[in-house]
């Protein structure tokens, strides 16, 4: 197979959908990689790394487009690359279609394949291709927010952590997931005191059991998160729905309950975001203030650490991308069920569930699909 990387165009995004390494494990089984000019410069990965490693470079993103079958990227095409992108072929890549029609509307008109990395589900509704990324950007949400919560940053000025003789911030959590987990970790460590809300009794009985002491639990409804955002510092969204809209679990009107100063950082932002007020912002304008309130929005957040963030991502979409290389895209998602979840678009239809629903279109069944492609081959 032919494959594809091109370089990533979006508002600050340095990381890079393939190592080096990834290339040698490519070129091993006899595919051929072209890798844009400069791709990996932003992650720490130089163009003779990528040469050495068996790839071929080209100088501009048209030339990877044109040439490649399957295009490996890590955020969604933006309006730009719409022209580029050729009918059947096979986009591999985080598109977060529900949160946006524009770009949904797009990949229907050109007939793609689009295999969502978010939506890629094993059979225990594991989400193997958005852990990496959701443990890195769980993490930085604390880092972001502790910095938000500076004065000079228009925040409470408050230590995330306090000093002795004087109380840390109060931070909560939306969301017992990957993200909410990570962030807990991260502001329990800092010295924080941390309140993670889910809807899950099962899972909030596991995190009570392996959270630290200044870590506790609480079932997730709208009079409980009522009464929190009154005396939180630091309040993190880190509500998933595996292919669809986030739920506002925050609204506009809940604003005025909150202190001046207090820091929104909205996770799920690139899927709509659990918090009204929030839409998505950049690494180069991260942050907007509304009510006094600060709100971080930032949509690829673990494109601010892209050496971290590539090796993570790449370590978990290796061994989909040989699959979907070596057998092609039909016969890999027939043999594997994780990769078939993971097709939101085909030959012009939605044949993901949560992406129909958001806006009210028809849903194709993919496996007819594939079993047509299975009898015509």
């Amino acid at each position: 197979m032919v494959i594809g990387v091109p370089k990533e165009i979006k508002n600050n995004e340095n990381r890079v959908a393939l190592t080096p390494a990834g290339v040698t494990e490519l070129h091993k089984y006899g595919h051929m990689v072209y890798v844009q000019v400069n791709a990996g410069e932003g992650s720490g990965f130089e163009d003779a790394e990528y040469i050495a490693a068996g790839a071929i470079m080209l100088p501009t993103i048209e030339d990877v487009y044109g040439i490649a079958e399957m295009i490996m990227k890590v955020k969604e095409p933006i309006e730009a690359e719409y022209d580029l992108i050729k009918q059947d072929q096979l986009l591999f890549t985080y598109f977060h279609f529900a949160s946006s029609e524009e770009l949904t509307m797009a990949m229907l008109a050109k007939g793609a394949v689009c295999l969502a990395y978010e939506t890629v589900e094993r059979p225990d509704r594991s989400l193997p291709l958005l852990i990496p990324m959701s443990e890195v950007a769980g993490r930085m949400a604390v880092q972001e927010g502790a910095k938000y919560l500076e004065k000079p940053l228009k925040g409470r000025g408050i230590l995330l952590g306090g000093v002795p003789g004087v109380k840390p911030a109060n931070v909560l959590i939306l969301g017992g997931g990957i993200v909410g987990t990570q962030a807990a970790k991260m502001a329990a460590g800092l010295g924080a005191h941390v309140t993670i809300m889910d809807v899950s009794l099962a899972r909030l009985r596991y995190l009570s059991d392996i959270m630290p002491p200044n870590v506790q639990t609480m079932m997730s409804n709208e009079y409980n998160i009522r009464e929190m955002i009154k005396v939180c510092d630091l309040i993190i969204g880190a509500v998933l729905i595996p292919g669809a809209k986030a739920p506002h679990l925050i609204t506009r009107e809940m604003l005025k309950l909150m202190r001046n100063g207090t820091v929104l950082v909205d996770v799920a932002v690139d899927q709509g975001g659990c918090i009204e007020t929030c839409r998505p912002t950049t690494h180069e304008d991260p942050t907007f203030i509304i009510d006094g309130v600060v709100h971080y929005c930032v949509a690829n957040m673990p494109g601010a650490v892209p050496y971290t963030s590539t090796l993570a991502l790449t370590n978990a979409t290796l061994p989909y991308a040989l699959q979907l290389a070596n057998k092609g895209w039909q016969k890999a998602c027939r043999d594997n069920i994780d990769l078939k979840m993971g097709l939101n678009v085909v030959d012009g239809k939605i044949v993901y569930k949560g992406v129909a629903d958001a806006f009210n279109l028809p849903l194709t069944d993919v496996s007819t699909m594939l079993v047509e492609e299975e009898v015509s081959q």
